[in-house]
């Protein structure tokens, strides 16, 4: 059961860590204080469901339908694509970024922009699907019953305890980037880092 535990704590923070669109929004919304609690329940929430499902044996019907990868490698293209060249144009505009204190507004408009974003950043990228539910389920279930359910929760504790370290841990680091110079910096990063993931999806 432990062993089990283990393992799945440790792959799950191996297919996780790296940088990518969606760590790069959860780092982001982090810095900006901005509905972080929000981010950080739907990308682990959502690895929990993904994960659970790998484990159930969902993968096998992804395998089934690889027409459906392709669909969400494309829209994640374009999602990833418009986000990436919106990052470049806001970072244009240092005067309308705001770190630290928070931003103004309609707080329901932005909580729901910033929740559809978060969502397409999770669901529309096919990594996702590979990683979480074809090669996270496979290993699981390595594990035999019910040593795979006990690899599901290390998985899941991983993503929790990553995601919650990665958003609310950067809230912490907002007070050095209160400059609207070090935001421009930041976007300009994460756009860039949105169109390489964009390409590299374009052309697997």
């Amino acid at each position: 059961m432990l062993d089990s535990t283990v393992a799945g704590m440790l792959t799950g923070l191996s297919l996780i860590v790296a940088i990518g669109a969606q760590n790069a929004y959860v780092l982001r919304q982090g810095l900006a204080r901005e509905h972080v609690g929000l981010v950080v329940a739907i990308c682990a929430l959502s690895d929990v469901v993904l994960i659970a499902a790998g484990v159930a044996g969902i993968g096998r019907v992804v395998e089934q339908a690889p027409w459906a990868i392709d669909v969400v490698r494309w829209l994640g293209v374009a999602f990833l694509t418009w986000y990436g060249v919106s990052s470049l144009l806001r970072a244009r505009k240092p005067e309308s970024l705001h770190a630290a204190a928070g931003s103004t507004g309609s707080a329901n408009g932005r909580r729901r922009g910033v929740a559809v974003r978060a969502l397409a950043l999770t669901w529309l990228n096919p990594h996702v699907y590979l990683d979480t539910v074809l090669l996270l389920g496979t290993i699981a279930n390595q594990h035999g019953s019910p040593g795979r359910w006990w690899f599901a929760v290390g998985a899941c504790v991983a993503s929790v305890v990553w995601f919650s370290g990665l958003g609310f841990g950067a809230r912490y680091a907002s007070r050095w980037l209160s400059k609207p110079r070090a935001w421009q910096v930041l976007d300009v990063l994460i756009g860039l880092t949105m169109l390489a993931i964009a390409v590299s999806l374009a052309v697997s």
